[in-house]
């Protein structure tokens, strides 16, 4: 990979994360993309296969979100009943 190369990645990826934290998210995905499109010249058959396979990782994040979201909530309800509990404890005092 050439230097101007490195140097395009290298700064649309920084500008796009500071853009990122000032909340300007268009222009984030914008500048990010650019670099992705200059990475992706470089290594073409890596990305042909990666966008092949996406929509298996969006399939497992999806997976891996309900996962979490079940875990919270359960979490959730058992920390209700522990504190319905100690509650109910103090009262019989």
């Amino acid at each position: 990979m050439t230097n101007w190369k490195q140097a395009a990645i290298a700064i649309s990826a920084g500008t796009a994360v500071i853009l990122l934290l000032k909340g300007r998210r268009p222009a984030a995905v914008l500048v990010g993309g650019i670099g992705m499109a200059v990475l992706a010249s470089e290594y073409p058959t890596k990305f042909e296969r990666f966008r092949e396979e996406l929509p298996e990782y969006v399939r497992q994040g999806t997976g891996m979100i309900d996962m979490a979201m079940r875990i919270g909530s359960k979490i959730g309800e058992l920390s209700e009943r522990r504190a319905g509990a100690a509650f109910e404890e103090l009262g019989e005092y």
